[in-house]
């Protein structure tokens, strides 16, 4: 006897587009499943057996690897496996792996009689996504129909946390030891209420270049290695990827800055602004504005090189009196200043006054780079409301290179009269300080690393505002590290931290 071989039923997609049209002029009634399906678990299996009650022939696509949108070590197990645990149960008929982000087009080629969802789906209004309506509508424009089956559930991300944790045992610790004090659906809830906030971002911009390269070899004449140039891409940077972070989640985000004029990137800087991002530019003919191109292997993203375009001599006075007017003009009109200080020649200690005197609430960054290495110090904001820098520049800031990191911060705050900081320090997570509360130490939720550069202005943007709104340090600096996480996943600043896959990781750290 032939043993049956369940691979048979996987399918490409293609082919089983043709596969459901054979099917439906035999007039078999076809119902459609799809998911990410991560861990086959007793839920999914009642779901599966319900669905194929429903219908002759169910079909289950899977979600491709990279559009699971549920943070760093997630899908635990790649699409072909997870196809091959779908294809083995006896009440499947095919599975596909998808080819899009969502089902929507999927059920557009497929066009079944049936789309079925679990029972966690029935309350529209409480997917994260809001998918379920673009897939209902899909669904019905073919002649199909949307249903829901009702049976036992479990949760996927549930059992992966308890039983295939891709954390050390502290993380582990920390997720089960805050899950007690905050829900995900809290969390997620303090995110949302940051819409109706107005914030203003001062600081330098910046634009990130990053030319692809790969090496050839050593020249015989010369010691240096040439290489093959690939492409180039360029993204905003400095406070223009921070008012994207921002703009994500509040609704009216305008930035302060200059622009040089020997080289000219304005119009690429404004049709990169989101349309919630107003902004106000002041113009220097003394220098160009600030581009960083680093020159990288894009098979492993290693950078080889990088060249800065910059000038960073002090703002002249004519321009400075201008800023901060417009400064002390504007800044009563918002509930949150973000100072993102890089150093780089825009922010003098005139700009600096205006801003602390005139801040309802203050948040600020000073970056430590090659350009400032040494001047660019966070004690030049005596009364920010919230400090949030890194190790390295808190250490050379006290000029302390070994002392532990809680006194570092406490003679920081006594120093800047600041009730709230948190410092990042990579690897080893963040640590939080909150007068009257203390400190806890908040481990990281990466597990992989594409690119670090931006990812602590990511951290500084969505904190910031969090911070803002009052809520509790430790549930700042937890959701800092899942926006640093999602943040070192993507090159530079290519693209900025949204709140539905921010949401969709929360969800699954506190599952």
């Amino acid at each position: 006897m032939k043993k049956f071989d369940s691979s048979e039923k996987i399918k490409d997609f293609d082919e089983l587009v043709n596969i459901v049209r054979e099917l439906k002029k035999n007039k078999k009634k076809v119902i459609l499943s799809h998911g990410v399906f991560d861990l086959m678990h007793p839920g999914h299996i009642r779901h599966f057996e319900s669905a194929k009650n429903k219908a002759d022939i169910l079909i289950v696509t899977i979600t491709k690897d990279e559009y699971v949108n549920k943070g760093p070590g997630r899908p635990v197990f790649n699409q072909r496996l997870r196809a091959e645990s779908v294809a083995a149960l006896e009440c499947v008929d095919y599975v596909a792996v998808n080819k899009w982000p969502t089902a929507v087009e999927t059920i557009m080629r497929l066009k079944p009689h049936l789309y079925v969802k679990g029972s966690d789906y029935s309350k529209k209004e409480d997917d994260l996504t809001g998918k379920i309506f673009e897939e209902e509508n899909a669904v019905r424009s073919v002649g199909g129909e949307l249903v829901f089956t009702e049976d036992i559930m479990f949760s996927s991300s549930t059992l992966l946390n308890r039983h295939f944790s891709i954390y050390p045992k502290e993380t582990d610790e920390f997720l089960r030891k805050f899950k007690k004090k905050y829900s995900s659906d809290y969390v997620i809830d303090v995110l949302r209420k940051l819409h109706n906030l107005r914030v203003l971002v001062i600081g330098d911009i910046i634009i990130d270049e990053y030319a692809y390269c790969v090496g050839m070899g050593k020249p015989a004449k010369d010691d240096i290695i040439s290489t093959r140039y690939i492409k180039e891409e360029k993204y905003t940077g400095g406070i223009l990827a921070i008012s994207k972070h921002v703009a994500n989640f509040c609704r009216d985000v305008h930035i302060v800055s200059t622009i040089g004029t020997q080289n000219n990137y304005e119009s690429f800087i404004k049709k990169n602004l989101l349309p919630n991002i107003s902004h106000k530019f002041f113009y220097r003919d003394d220098v160009p504005t600030v581009v960083k191109k680093r020159y990288l292997n894009p098979s492993f993203m290693n950078k080889t090189f990088e060249i800065n375009f910059i000038d960073d001599k002090v703002l002249p006075g004519g321009i400075s009196g201008k800023v901060e007017e417009y400064i002390k003009k504007v800044t009563g009109d918002y509930d949150l200043v973000i100072t993102a200080d890089f150093g780089h020649g825009f922010i003098n200690s005139d700009i600096v006054n205006a801003i602390v005197r005139r801040s309802k609430y203050l948040a600020v960054n000073t970056q430590v780079n090659s350009a400032n290495m040494g001047y660019n110090f966070i004690t030049k904001y005596p009364h920010a409301d919230y400090v949030c820098i890194d190790e390295p520049e808190i250490r050379l800031a006290m000029r302390d290179k070994f002392g532990k990191i809680e006194n570092l911060i406490l003679s920081v705050g006594r120093k800047l009269k600041c009730p709230r900081i948190i410092v990042t320090r990579g690897h080893n997570g963040a640590m939080v300080y909150e007068k009257g509360t203390g400190f806890t130490s908040i481990p990281v939720f990466s597990k992989e690393i594409v690119d670090r550069v931006g990812a602590g202005d990511a951290f500084l943007s969505v904190t910031a505002c969090v911070a803002a709104k009052g809520f509790p340090l430790d549930l700042v600096g937890f959701v800092g590290n899942a926006v640093g996480a999602l943040a070192v996943l993507v090159v530079g600043n290519k693209t900025p931290v949204e709140p539905v896959p921010l949401f969709k990781f929360i969800k699954t750290l506190l599952k």
